[in-house]
């Protein structure tokens, strides 16, 4: 199985639903980064499992619907990085079947991944 990966980042900002005091209940924001996982058993072409360049309709997603956004404005769940991942993941995989897995990362320390 041939594997790889392509990072994409965007800003954003979201509260979550928490108990009161949590500070992810306060309006704030991250620089997110997310990172399209796509494999392929027999590479296609001229050896690729994908051109990263055909990734770049995600890119144009990311930065027309979320960058610079307020993410409880964008989505209709709550906006944490695993929903997130999810999310990114159903979105890709309608473009490209060897989307396998999204990751989301809001600090450099923690991510979320979904693999459908």
């Amino acid at each position: 199985m041939y594997t790889i990966a392509k990072r994409f980042i965007f800003s954003a900002s979201h509260t979550l639903a928490v108990p009161e005091g949590h500070p992810c209940g306060r309006v704030h924001g991250h620089n997110y980064t997310v990172e399209l996982i796509l494999q392929r058993e027999v590479l296609a072409g001229i050896g690729f499992v994908i051109d990263y360049r055909d990734l770049q309709p995600f890119k144009e997603y990311l930065d027309g619907h979320f960058d610079h956004r307020h993410l409880n404005d964008v989505v209709d769940f709550e906006p944490t990085a695993e929903n997130l991942a999810r999310h990114f993941y159903e979105w890709g995989k309608k473009q490209w079947l060897e989307v396998c897995a999204v990751r989301v990362s809001e600090t450099e320390k923690t991510w979320a991944e979904y693999t459908g």
